[in-house]
C-alpha cells in the first residue's frame, strides 16, 4: 500500500472507533460493536478504501448491508455477510447515501418556529424526503423539567416526579405521529405555526410515495430504534398525502431561487440538520455567507458543535460541552443543545 493509503486506513480506523464510543455505544449496541470490528478488521477496511470518501461513512455501510438482506447479530457474522455480498453492498452505497429523514427533529424546530408572527414558508435544505418540512402536521409531548409555561393550544399533565408534561397538538386535531421530547433550561413552545408554503432542496431527493426509497429510509434507522421506524411509518403516509415540492441540486446553488420563490408576505424561514456535516468546510462558509446576505430570512441550523462556522467558539465562551449533541442556531446565534433526533432540547442560558 502507498503511505497515503496507509494514512487513510488510520484515519478510517479512527472513524469508526469514534462512531463507536460516541454515536452508538449510548443508543445501538449492535452499531457500537459493528463499528468496533470495523476499525480492527483490514479486510473490510481496504474494502472501504476502494469507495469515495464520502462513501465510506458507518451509517451507509451498516444500512446498506441490512436493505440487502444482512441480518442483525454479531461484528463475526457481519464480516461474514459483507465479504460474501461485497459487490452489491458497495454498488448500493455507491447509489445511495446517508439521507435519513427524522420527523422527530421538529420537536427542537418548533420552539423557534413558534415565536414568529405569521404564516411561515419553509425551506429545508437536504430534505431528503422532506417529513421535517411538516411541523405543523405532527402531535407533541415535551417534558420539562424547568422551564415551560403551558398554552391555550397545551395540556400540563400531572407527573409524579415534578416533571410538567404538555401536550400541544395541530390546528386540525391530534395526529397520529406523537414526537416527544426532553425540555430543559427553554418554554415549551406556545402554538404551532400555520405553514403556507414549503420546499426542499437536496442532492437526490427521495420520493415517499415510492415503496423502495420508502425502505431505504427504514434502513437507515438503527436497529435498536423501534419507537423512530414507526414514527417513519406514520410521517411518511402523512406526507404522501400531500408531498411536497423537493428540487435537486446543490444547496449554495439553489437556495436563493427558492428564497425569491417563497411568497413575499410570509415569514420565509430555510432549516437544516444533520446536513452540513457532509459538505466540506469552504462550502460550508459560503452556504452561511448566502445566509447571511438574507437577513430577513430566519435561518435555523441544527448540526453538530463543530459544524457551522463560529459555533464550537461560541459554546467554548459560554463553558458549555455539546457531549455529542447538536446545536441549534438562529442566525448563526447558538440557542440550544439538541438531541440529534430530536429527543431532547436544552436552551443556553443568555441564548
Amino acid at each position: 500500500m502507498q503511505p497515503m493509503t496507509e494514512l487513510e486506513g488510520d484515519r478510517l480506523r479512527r472513524y469508526y472507533r469514534t462512531f463507536a464510543r460516541v454515536e452508538a455505544a449510548d443508543t445501538s449496541p449492535v452499531y457500537a460493536e459493528w463499528a468496533q470490528g470495523v476499525a480492527k478488521d483490514d479486510a473490510i477496511i481496504y474494502l472501504l478504501l476502494d469507495l469515495p470518501q464520502p462513501k465510506r461513512q458507518a451509517n451507509l455501510l451498516f444500512a446498506a448491508a441490512r436493505h440487502l438482506g444482512a441480518e442483525t447479530g454479531s461484528f463475526a457474522r457481519l464480516r461474514t455477510w459483507l465479504l460474501a455480498h461485497w459487490d452489491e453492498t458497495s454498488a448500493l452505497m455507491l447509489e445511495r447515501s446517508t439521507q435519513t429523514n427524522e420527523a422527530g427533529r421538529c420537536a427542537v424546530l418548533l420552539p423557534e418556529l413558534a415565536r414568529l408572527e405569521g404564516p411561515l414558508s419553509l425551506i429545508e435544505v437536504g430534505s431528503s424526503a422532506g417529513l421535517c418540512l411538516y411541523p405543523d402536521r405532527y402531535s407533541y409531548h415535551y417534558r420539562a423539567t424547568e422551564a415551560g409555561e403551558s398554552s391555550d393550544r397545551g395540556t400540563v399533565l400531572s407527573d409524579p416526579h415534578s416533571v410538567r408534561l404538555i401536550s400541544i397538538d395541530p390546528t386540525q386535531g391530534r395526529s397520529n405521529v406523537v414526537i416527544e421530547c426532553e425540555l430543559r433550561n427553554a418554554s415549551a413552545p406556545e402554538r404551532i405555526p400555520e405553514v403556507v408554503w414549503r420546499a426542499g432542496i437536496d442532492l437526490d431527493p427521495i420520493d415517499i410515495t415510492e415503496p423502495d426509497q420508502r425502505s431505504w429510509l427504514r434502513s437507515l434507522i438503527w436497529p435498536e430504534h423501534d419507537e423512530r421506524r414507526e414514527r417513519l411509518t406514520g410521517a411518511a403516509e402523512i406526507v404522501a398525502d400531500d408531498p411536497p415540492r423537493l428540487v435537486s441540486g446543490d444547496l449554495c446553488e439553489r437556495i436563493e431561487s427558492l428564497i425569491a420563490e417563497a411568497p413575499s408576505d410570509s415569514q420565509i424561514v430555510v432549516f437544516h440538520s444533520a446536513v452540513l456535516a457532509y459538505v466540506d468546510a469552504p462550502r460550508r462558509e459560503e452556504f452561511a455567507a448566502v445566509m447571511r446576505a438574507h437577513p430577513e430570512t430566519m435561518w435555523l441550523s441544527n448540526e453538530g458543535a463543530g459544524v457551522l462556522p463560529g459555533t464550537r467558539v461560541q459554546l467554548e465562551a459560554c463553558g458549555v460541552d455539546a457531549d455529542g449533541r447538536f446545536v441549534l442556531s438562529v442566525d448563526g446565534v447558538a440557542k440550544a443543545l439538541t438531541g440529534p433526533h430530536g429527543q431532547s432540547y436544552e436552551g443556553l442560558s443568555g441564548s
